[in-house]
């Protein structure tokens, strides 16, 4: 299926930088709770599946990319905010997508 540009102008795709992360027990499945900076666009509330390459203390730091503009989700207890975007692997897990050169937080993905 092919969309149309404006379709995916709509998609609001920033770069942020983890400021906290915290194991996520009450999740189905394994998740971490994240809080991301995305510069002007303030500090955004994470809920993301990649338990199986990641800890939470080495996400600390680490630049990510995530859609900005989708409605916020409850799961459990948390809400999250933003769309963390990753590729999978050959297994299903996800590894996470980020720029290779240091960009501002909250630069825009186009």
């Amino acid at each position: 299926m092919t969309i149309a540009w404006g379709d995916f102008e709509k998609v609001d795709m920033r770069v942020g930088v983890v400021t906290d992360a915290m194991e996520f027990p009450e999740a189905r499945r394994p998740a971490y709770r994240l809080w991301i900076d995305f510069g002007l666009l303030g500090v955004k509330r994470s809920s993301a599946q990649i338990t199986a390459h990641y800890r939470p203390g080495e996400l600390i730091g680490r630049h990510v990319v995530a859609v900005v503009n989708f409605p916020p989700k409850q799961i459990g207890p948390f809400v999250s905010e933003v769309l963390v975007l990753g590729a999978y692997d050959d297994k299903g897990e996800v590894i996470l997508l980020h720029p290779d050169a240091p960009v501002a937080p909250g630069s825009r993905i186009g």
